[in-house]
């Protein structure tokens, strides 16, 4: 019998989620709280810049297979993709999982499949499991041929933004479940448009599988960063270090930026640390490392200004990485803030090519203006790269002559 699924949460992972599923004739039922997005959706459209995502939408919307709406509908199958931001403290916020719990709650009646997608700290789907029990005492997760039993699961996505819609077919997947039946189950969803191997082993293996995976990349990204600030200090150009050491062939350096962003890498490693504070000592340190690297850059650009009237700084890039429009964590978008802050009788001319209108969080701020990249180019006095979307590396580089430039990503060396 076909399965019915629905999708909570249709952001950057769970309109793909939705889109993939639906393109490969599973119907779909998308939900999520922004009017914006579920209007865009029930129009065939992306809210958000993804290549080749717009494509799958339309098509599965045009077929039927795939709608959205604001509130949660039943449903065979339960795929919870929404945010799991983190506290002032660097304790995991459940509040999004457990709203979306809660609005699946009244809908179980056994025999659904519950599958956390959002990446979560460890035992966070047997939370999920938990406020399951706690409201439905008649249910149950573990008995495994009755008809009241409830599967649940965790299968962290592995994409990178950019490249959703291929790696969510190339990729391989780690499903973990509650019960081994739960991520079998589990399993058998993501088979359907998987083409690569999908693994299964328990959910709180799974769950800290993905944060493993980011912390290790933050680890290595504040090794790039810290040695970045080293080479500066001894006057050495850090990408022509790095790429003379990654010659070695046992040694693979990743590139230094401005810091650290995104939903994954940028917050992950934190729900290590919190869960295990005492052990955790390399992780936190590289946290802290790529999370000082944007005051680093804040320093630079306040000492290129020194004694100019009113200065203008072009900030260029506001995405967390290149060629997207996503700004979560973005620590471009941090610095340009702060430089607005730190420069109130200056201007900063923010460039981010992927988007028509700066976020509300930079937006009311009166001495920051979206601007075009020639526009900021011909009046700044510092020009501040901080993403290197195709369309600064295409530039020509005369026209940064006579301007103090700051290349946080080694494109104009």
């Amino acid at each position: 019998m076909q399965q019915s699924v629905a999708v909570v949460g249709l952001g950057y992972i769970g309109l793909p989620t939705a889109a993939i599923l639906a393109s490969n004739g599973v119907k779909v039922v998308g939900v999520d709280v922004n009017d914006r997005h579920v209007d865009a959706v029930n129009r065939g459209e992306v809210p958000f810049v993804e290549p080749d995502l717009g494509i799958h939408v339309a098509g599965a919307v045009s077929r039927g297979l795939l709608s959205a709406r604001k509130d949660t509908p039943k449903a065979d199958v339960y795929i919870i993709a929404v945010p799991t931001p983190f506290t002032e403290g660097y304790q995991a916020d459940l509040s999004y999982i457990d709203a979306a719990t809660d609005a699946i709650i009244p809908h179980l009646e056994g025999g659904e499949l519950i599958i956390l997608e959002s990446t979560s700290p460890p035992g966070a789907t047997e939370h999920v499991g938990r406020r399951v029990l706690e409201a439905r005492p008649e249910l149950n997760l573990s008995a495994e041929q009755d008809d009241k039993t409830v599967d649940i699961a965790h299968c962290p996505e592995r994409v990178l933004p950019g490249r959703v819609m291929i790696e969510l077919v190339a990729n391989d997947r780690i499903v973990g479940g509650l019960t081994l039946r739960a991520a079998e189950r589990a399993r058998e969803i993501y088979a359907i448009f998987c083409t690569a191997d999908i693994f299964v082993t328990d959910a709180t293996t799974a769950e800290m599988a993905k944060l493993t995976e980011n912390a290790f990349r933050d680890v290595n990204i504040a090794f790039a960063n810290e040695l970045s600030i080293i080479a500066e200090r001894l006057g050495i150009d850090v990408f022509e270090l790095i790429g003379l050491a990654n010659k070695h062939p046992r040694v693979n350096i990743l590139q230094p930026g401005p810091g650290v962003g995104g939903h994954c890498i940028a917050v992950d490693p934190w729900f290590i640390v919190s869960a295990v504070p005492e052990q955790a000592r390399l992780i936190r340190t590289a946290r802290e490392v790529n999370d000082s690297k944007p005051g680093y850059v804040l320093g630079k650009v306040l000492a290129a200004v020194e004694g100019v009237d009113e200065p203008v700084v072009a900030a260029l890039g506001l995405a967390f990485k290149p060629d997207i429009d996503d700004m979560r964590e973005s620590p471009a978008l941090d610095i340009t803030k702060r430089i607005a802050a730190e420069l109130p009788g200056g201007r900063v001319l923010a460039v981010e090519p992927n988007v028509t209108e700066l976020p509300s969080s930079i937006n009311a701020i009166e001495n920051v203006a979206l601007s075009s990249l020639d526009e900021a180019v011909m009046q700044a006095d510092v020009i501040l790269l901080l993403v290197d979307h195709r369309e600064f590396k295409a530039m020509d580089r005369s026209r940064l002559d006579g301007t103090k430039v700051i290349d946080t990503r080694g494109v104009w060396r």
